[in-house]
């Protein structure tokens, strides 16, 4: 399974959603992808929280795939296609969906953006 930032953020939160993914956490072989890394990095900092210790937790519970060359150009391409149904389909959730598809890899999301994907809804 592969952990989106909205993942970890209801994880972190401890949501209802949260505890889902504290599940899939316990029973589960879980990656995240490294562009999720920077996300998260963002809301830790705009929430003042303890960067070191929640990234802990990202490193400590998932494996983080790095992004090569083959994820970029194929994140360029899924991002072409996902905005016809999606106007604001980003980059980052294109990194996420190719990292996703190139391991074979459920995304474990509530992100309207992934609809009609492989993914695990929380």
């Amino acid at each position: 399974m592969l952990f989106d930032t909205y993942a970890w953020v209801e994880f972190f939160k401890n949501t209802a959603k949260g505890q889902k993914a504290a599940a899939l956490l316990r029973a589960n072989a879980c990656f995240t992808s490294v562009i999720s890394l920077a996300e998260l990095s963002e809301w830790i900092e705009r929430e003042g929280l303890d960067r070191k210790r929640l990234l802990g937790y990202v490193k400590a519970f998932s494996t983080v795939l790095e992004a090569d060359v083959q994820t970029m150009e194929l994140a360029g391409i899924l991002k072409v296609k996902k905005r016809v149904m999606h106007k604001d389909f980003g980059l980052v959730d294109a990194i996420i969906l190719a990292a996703s598809r190139q391991h074979q890899l459920p995304v474990v999301t509530g992100d309207p953006h992934f609809e009609g994907e492989n993914t695990m809804p929380l």
